[in-house]
């Protein structure tokens, strides 16, 4: 990372990032160029590895990619905010990110439920009821993240 002043490196803070966050964009291998799709998603953390969950229909391109090429690339950002230096004639934008590496399989029947509660948790702070019927029609995954690094931008100069 070039600048290091914007480094996040502890692991908490990094995850409170993370749960500040809406959109995880996952990038594919797509013979030669990337596949980036932003996706709802749930995190689960245990001691130190972290798990997200998304969900997708029984087909599709992000499907068929991952039956490929398992790996993938993750990008997710909050806190924009435009900061403006009138005297100085420029300005630059607040944010926090956090972007890694991970390998994706498909959750089992048997763990659907628990893995969309997950999910739901990310958006929903209580025990959200959904209609278990669709569960058949959707494909859940789980990303086990390999590595990632954090980086924020103040609001300030």
């Amino acid at each position: 990372m070039r600048r290091k002043d914007r480094e996040i490196t502890d692991f908490h803070e990094i995850i409170e990032i993370i749960r500040k966050c809406d959109v995880c964009r996952l990038a594919l291998n797509d013979e030669g160029y990337p596949y980036i799709v932003p996706l709802n998603f749930g995190l689960d953390v245990r001691g130190d590895q972290v798990y997200f969950y998304f969900h997708a229909a029984v087909k599709g391109k992000k499907l068929d990619l991952i039956a490929k090429d398992n790996r993938a690339a993750f990008e997710m950002d909050c806190g924009h905010n435009l900061l403006l230096f009138e005297e100085e004639m420029n300005c630059t934008m607040a944010y926090e990110s956090v972007m890694g590496h991970g390998t994706i399989e498909h959750v089992p029947d048997e763990e659907k439920f628990q893995a969309l509660k997950i999910l739901m948790r990310q958006y929903h702070a209580e025990d959200f009821k959904f209609n278990t019927n669709m569960m058949k029609a959707t494909t859940v995954l789980k990303m086990t993240v390999l590595d990632m690094t954090g980086k924020r931008r103040n609001n300030t100069h």
